[in-house]
């Protein structure tokens, strides 16, 4: 099992997900959110997926995004990624590893 949490920004909103695969090729996931939208999507969203078809894919295509495009209003939400990550490190498609965005201060650029 791998579980994630992601912390969308400004929002405020925390996304729990995890995921559990016995052959590497389907993943169950569970979603929990403070956010309605991204729960509404977890709803879409079916407990079994196929984890080729959700983490080979072009970035926002596949059913995680197509189910974004229906529920979340916010295009940088990282909380469709971060389910992606988390299905692709449970099954074996990609080591598991932290990402960040991180805003830097100007002053700490320039200096």
């Amino acid at each position: 099992m791998k579980k994630v949490i992601i912390d969308a920004g400004i929002c405020g909103f925390t996304t729990t997900v995890e995921a559990v695969s016995e052959d590497g090729m389907e993943a169950t996931i569970h979603i929990q959110s403070d956010c309605d939208a991204i729960m509404k999507m977890a709803i879409e969203l079916r407990n079994e997926v196929d984890a080729y078809e959700i983490c080979l894919g072009k970035v926002s295509t596949g059913p995680v995004y197509e189910t974004a495009r229906n529920s979340c209003h916010h295009a940088a939400c990282p909380v469709p990624a971060g389910i992606i990550k988390c299905i692709e490190a449970e099954c074996k498609l990609a080591l598991p590893k932290d990402a960040h965005i991180r805003f830097i201060d100007d002053q700490l650029i320039n200096n």
